[in-house]
């Protein structure tokens, strides 16, 4: 990668990957992309909506891109609110994006996610390949866009790849229409008022990753030798899997008065009943050499200090 161009760059993930990225190869190699623009944003920016193919290819080529990491997506539960306009943004987008890189023939990553499985799927350690039934618009959509990804790569060898996420923590951007983003939540409230209500039952476990290791996964699947990938496109990677109380126990160590409540939100909760407890990594460790360095234990800690900083900033 040396000239990229993200879209959704103002986003949950493509916020904080601008930066890295810029980090890495220079804050005028990369440009990022959004339909809304941020004033607090520097370096290349430009207004793009996804669904605008026209505009899509004329910013990467007026660019000279070499890389399109496709960012622009409408998450779990909002998208339930909405089916229509999520398949709309999220399928006519990844097409557009996908179109681009094989005319410019650009290094492509787009993102998958533990939506992409569903109640059918083996719940524990559940495999790289297995079963994909999703009862969701959005997994719908993610599992649609791993095929198409594949589809590119074999049908007009676009170097696609991508990693399905699980839920993401950071405490640069607040949660905002995931299911697991109750996982963010909780910290910002702790730090907050000392109390947190979760929508997500007692007992639910599903995987989760700090921020930063999955901005670093991005930069190490993008950066590897493709020769070596067998699965391209929808690589399992997790860092931890844990359940509201867990979280809670945890936070407790450093806000001993916290206390967590729960008041289920029938929505969320069957999308995260959809999902796994706990995924196999073991593709993506032995392709690439995915490794996480953040457990929940050290998360919390930095999540907890970060936030206190973040808040006494405001103040």
């Amino acid at each position: 990668m040396k000239k990229i161009m993200v879209t959704g760059a103002l986003g949950q993930i493509g916020s904080e990957l601008v930066v890295k990225l810029r980090d890495i190869y220079g804050e005028d190699n990369v440009l990022s992309t959004d339909i809304r623009k941020d004033t607090n944003v520097g370096g290349p920016f430009e207004i793009l909506d996804v669904t605008d193919a026209d505009r899509m290819y004329e910013l990467a080529k007026q660019f000279g891109a070499d890389t399109l990491i496709h960012m622009a997506a409408l998450l779990s539960a909002t998208a339930e609110k909405n089916p229509l306009f999520a398949w709309n943004l999220n399928m006519g987008g990844l097409m557009n994006a996908l179109e681009v890189s094989r005319e410019l023939d650009l290094q492509f990553f787009t993102p998958s996610s533990i939506g992409a499985f569903g109640p059918t799927t083996p719940k524990d350690n559940t495999p790289q390949d297995t079963l994909q039934r999703p009862t969701t618009m959005y997994g719908i959509n993610k599992v649609a866009g791993e095929l198409l990804c594949d589809y590119y790569y074999t049908r007009f060898g676009v170097d696609t790849r991508g990693v399905r996420f699980p839920g993401l923590i950071s405490y640069v951007t607040p949660p905002g229409g995931g299911t697991t983003d109750y996982a963010v939540d909780i910290y910002y409230k702790a730090v907050e008022n000392g109390s947190y209500t979760s929508y997500i039952a007692e007992g639910t476990y599903m995987d989760m990753m700090y921020m930063p290791d999955a901005l670093q996964a991005i930069v190490d699947l993008m950066e590897a030798d493709g020769s070596k990938l067998k699965h391209r496109n929808a690589f399992n990677i997790s860092a931890m899997s844990f359940e509201p109380s867990q979280i809670a126990d945890e936070i407790r160590k450093h806000i001993p008065s916290f206390k967590i409540r729960y008041d289920v939100d029938p929505v969320r909760q069957k999308i995260a009943d959809s999902w796994p407890n706990a995924i196999d990594s073991s593709a993506a460790v032995e392709e690439w050499g995915f490794k996480a360095e953040f457990d929940l234990e050290k998360m919390t800690i930095d999540m907890l200090d970060k936030l206190k900083q973040k808040f006494r900033k405001i103040s």
